[in-house]
């Protein structure tokens, strides 16, 4: 960041958090930049410095969700010479921007929180696919953030290629903006730099080798992500191990993440409403208000599947999606019920020994 001068403000802190700020004055507010096991890298007015988890915050926030993440605002205590800060609070997220557990775990993984806008990139060339970029527009939406859909290595596909899969995009009843670009010719690039606007913060999310580290360094201005060569499929590798904040000279904070290769939906009602909101557009002329739109007489969803104006891909997607969320979020809550169950049981246990 060199000698820039810092403020709050600058980090993306907004009204919004001001109004919601219940720190003490011994415990001034920072934003998460990295997260590293035990250790979190935060930054605040007077640069960057490390900090980790007060033994009562994590005794009293045993969920994952719960535990500060990327993008996050929490309280710290600093002493003056102290090299590591104690957080022993988290401020309310604005946004927050999860999935499932990779496996067969059914928990929330924290990707990032309070960010802005979520650009999906995908791949003209061999990544691009539909369904899974409906999936990405759900939990964006499902977090409260604004989605982009960046197509990038242009060059590498034709026109015609490029022109289908756009076409693709639109006829899915997709309302995001989508970008193209390239890193090898710089199509593209200025429009990107033209969205990033201060004191906003951009997470970039998708799969390995769509191109995200090498552009997240052109808008650096230096090799903070280390990248690899060019695969023999023509895809980039890349060695993006972690999430990390960082801030870009003209004022806009980008977090990059390593590529993912299970995006799990748990709970993301909200999230299907806002991206499937032609198929949202057209149940509320169902016959039935609790229409499933699978079979029943009436269904407004169904007529449309018939008549082409639902795609069978784009409707078959929904219903998987959604069927998904429900069942994850009906596992999530069981889970939780037995937890809470395995808890009560455990004090009973401690408070019939201490009165024996």
């Amino acid at each position: 960041m060199g000698a820039r001068h810092l403020d709050l403000k600058t980090l993306g802190w907004t009204d919004w958090f001001g109004q919601r700020a219940e720190c003490r004055p011994s415990e001034p507010v920072a934003r998460v930049a990295a997260v590293d096991r035990e250790q979190l890298l935060l930054m605040d007015q007077t640069g960057s410095f490390r900090a980790k988890l007060a033994g009562r915050y994590l005794y009293r926030h045993p969920l994952s969700q719960d535990l500060p993440c990327v993008g996050d605002w929490v309280c710290v205590e600093k002493q003056p010479g102290d090299g590591i800060g104690l957080i022993h609070s988290l401020l309310e997220r604005r946004t927050a921007l999860h999935r499932k557990s990779a496996g067969d775990s059914i928990e929330y993984q924290m990707i990032a929180a309070n960010v802005d806008f979520v650009i999906i990139v995908q791949s003209c060339h061999f990544d691009f696919n539909l369904k899974r970029l409906e999936r990405y527009l759900v939990m964006v939406r499902d977090g409260g953030a604004e989605p982009y859909v960046l197509l990038t290595k242009t060059d590498l596909v034709s026109p015609a290629v490029l022109d289908s899969q756009l076409s693709e995009i639109r006829s899915a009843g997709i309302t995001a903006p989508v970008m193209t670009l390239s890193n090898v010719t710089q199509a593209g690039v200025d429009d990107l730099e033209r969205l990033l606007l201060p004191g906003m913060t951009y997470c970039f999310v998708g799969s390995s080798g769509v191109g995200k580290s090498t552009l997240i360094n052109h808008l650096i201005g230096r090799e903070l992500q280390e990248t690899q060569g060019v695969s023999g499929t023509g895809e980039g590798r890349h060695t993006t191990v972690r999430r990390e904040l960082i801030l870009l000279d003209g004022g806009a904070l980008v977090i990059d993440n390593p590529g993912m290769r299970e995006l799990g939906i748990l709970g993301a009602e909200e999230g299907l409403g806002g991206s499937f909101t032609d198929i949202g557009t057209l149940a509320s002329s169902c016959r039935y208000r609790d229409c499933t739109h699978v079979n029943e007489p009436g269904c407004a969803v169904l007529e449309a599947l018939e008549s082409g104006e639902v795609s069978e891909g784009h409707y078959e997607n929904f219903k998987k999606l959604r069927d998904e969320s429900a069942f994850n979020e009906m596992s999530y809550a069981e889970r939780r019920k037995k937890d809470r169950a395995f808890g009560r049981l455990i004090k009973s246990v401690k408070k019939d020994l201490a009165d024996r």
